[in-house]
Order: C-alpha cells, then sequence, then structure tokens
C-alpha cells in the first residue's frame, strides 16, 4: 500500500435509466451507489492506497446497500447508522450531445444533514493515516456538516496529517450566494485544494489560475483544474511557489460525473508516493481518463 486516507461525506443511491434513456419515458432503473468523497476513496483504493470512510447512513435497507458497495470496493466504511432518517437519493440522466447529462437531489433530512462538530471523534480513524480529504459537498448539506469539516482539519493538523479539499462546488445545495462565503476560509485551512476554474469563476469571479491562486495563497498545494485542457499546479517549497502545468489526455468523454473524485485520488496516489509535479498531474489525468470514458462514477481497473 502507497498510504492511507481518510475521508468524510455522504453517498447516495444512484437511479438512473438505461443506456441514454429520458427519465420521464422510463420503465425502470439502474441502482448504483455515488458519492463524492467515496467516488474518490474507491478510486484510492484503485490506486493501491488503503481507504477509510466516515459517515452517517440512514439504518434501512438502501443505507445498508450504500455501505456494502463501500466494502465491496474494499474501502473501511466506519458508519454511525441513524434509525429513521432517508436514505439520500439522485437521479442521473446520462447526457449524449447535445443534450447534456442532468442529475436531480433528494436528499433532504438524509443522516449526513444531522452531522455536526463532536459527531465524530475523529482521532481514532486518523490514527496511521497520511491525508484526510473531503469536499464542498459535505458542507453544502449544512452548517452542522460544515462545522464538521471544519472539526476534522483540525484534529488532522494536530496529528500531522495532511488535508485535502475538493470544492466540488454543487449549485443546487447552496442558497444563492451562500457557498462563496463558506467554501473560501476551508480552502484557504487545507494543506491541498482541489478546484475547477468554471468552480472558482463561479464562486469568486477569478479569471484564471493565476488568479485563482492569488485568492488561495495559504495552502501548500493547490491544484485549478481545467477542462479538456489540463491543470495547473502551485507548489510552495523552499520559499518559493512553483507553478506546473500539464494537458489533459485527449478523450472522448462519454459522461464527466466521477471524473474530478478520480483526478483527486490519482494526484494523491502519486503525490505519497513522492512523484514530481508532473506526475502527479498525469496520475490525476490518467484516472479521469478512464472514468470520463464510461457512465460509472469510478472504474475498477488499475492505470
Amino acid at each position: 500500500m502507497s498510504g492511507r486516507v481518510v475521508g468524510l461525506g455522504e453517498a447516495l443511491v444512484r437511479l438512473s435509466p438505461p443506456g441514454m434513456g429520458r427519465l420521464e419515458a422510463a420503465t425502470q432503473l439502474q441502482v448504483e451507489v455515488g458519492g463524492a468523497e467515496l467516488n474518490a476513496l474507491i478510486a484510492a483504493r484503485r490506486c493501491g492506497m488503503e481507504a477509510r470512510w466516515l459517515t452517517r447512513i440512514a439504518d434501512n435497507p438502501l443505507g445498508r446497500r450504500v455501505a456494502a458497495h463501500a466494502g465491496t470496493h474494499g474501502v473501511e466504511a466506519q458508519v454511525q447508522w441513524e434509525p429513521g432518517a432517508r436514505a439520500p437519493v439522485y437521479f442521473v440522466e446520462h447526457g449524449v450531445e447535445p443534450r447534456p447529462t442532468r442529475v436531480l437531489y433528494d436528499r433532504s433530512q438524509s443522516a449526513m444533514v444531522g452531522l455536526d462538530a463532536g459527531s465524530f471523534d475523529f482521532a481514532a480513524p486518523l490514527e496511521g493515516a497520511d491525508a484526510v480529504l473531503c469536499s464542498g459537498i459535505t458542507c453544502g448539506l449544512g452548517d452542522g456538516p460544515t462545522r464538521a469539516v471544519r472539526e476534522l482539519f483540525g484534529a488532522a493538523r494536530a496529528g500531522a496529517v495532511r488535508t485535502f479539499f475538493d470544492v466540488n462546488h454543487r449549485a443546487a445545495l447552496w442558497a444563492p450566494g451562500a457557498a462563496a462565503a463558506a467554501l473560501l476560509p476551508l480552502a484557504r485551512r487545507a494543506d491541498l485544494v482541489f478546484v475547477g476554474l468554471d468552480e472558482a469563476e463561479c464562486l469568486w469571479h477569478t479569471a484564471t489560475a493565476d488568479d485563482v491562486r492569488a485568492l488561495l495563497p495559504e495552502p501548500t498545494t493547490l491544484v485549478v483544474k481545467d477542462g479538456d485542457v489540463g491543470a495547473t499546479e502551485y507548489r510552495r517549497a523552499a520559499g518559493a511557489d512553483h507553478r506546473t502545468f500539464a494537458p489533459a489526455i485527449p478523450t472522448e468523454v462519454v459522461e464527466a460525473v466521477g471524473a474530478g473524485d478520480a483526478f483527486a485520488a490519482g494526484y494523491l496516489a502519486a503525490l505519497l508516493q513522492g512523484a514530481d509535479a508532473a506526475a502527479r498531474l498525469q496520475g490525476g489525468h490518467q484516472r479521469a481518463h478512464l472514468v470520463l470514458q464510461s457512465t460509472s462514477d469510478f472504474v475498477a481497473d488499475n492505470v
């Protein structure tokens, strides 16, 4: 194993029409499981890392389906079971040109909405970890989950565990204008931040990757992703900021869902293996490249 990563986040039951069918015409739905942090942890396992997932799940058959999914893919799940909570669901209508992929969430009153500071004693699950990751999606579930992310980062810092934050902005989870103010201080607290150039423009009105770095000078490492163009890493070392760009791998995209989670895992695996900047970015691109070629949120094959 090349390292141990711990993630905090919600996973959902994913329902989608077979193939490229439309939801309004569907007579059957495929049942899968998805969620940003869990997708990234599964990808981390595929890259040879140990992975532990911290979450709250509804104590019902759908919740147990979600937990079983993590175990099937080698992720150790530390679950707080919540009787009476709802299992979150999302519906995906796979895109086909010129129709984009459409995602509909049904996640109100889920177990993770009740997450708060103090819900977990983070010291024990972080023992022996090399990195901890979470995303802006968890913060979008409410003030309590946001406080839990802050507490997780504090526990990680106290235990000398590196903190990785994927901004992962989902506008549907936030009141207008709320995400920008909530996500910026969390990104500034993390050791490593992933953010899409389009996300940063939407949230903070930055135009270039250099603008994003100017806004986020605190993280030791910042990775700004620009879709099929490539990704730029800013890494502070020896008192200087080093900038590295790596172009994306040319890909015939089937669907983009899950590609960002895969990129984060591939990059993280390369980082923990001591790879240089170009190889770290290439590791991220390789994992994203595989996911972009399917309608799955992750791929089971090693790169």
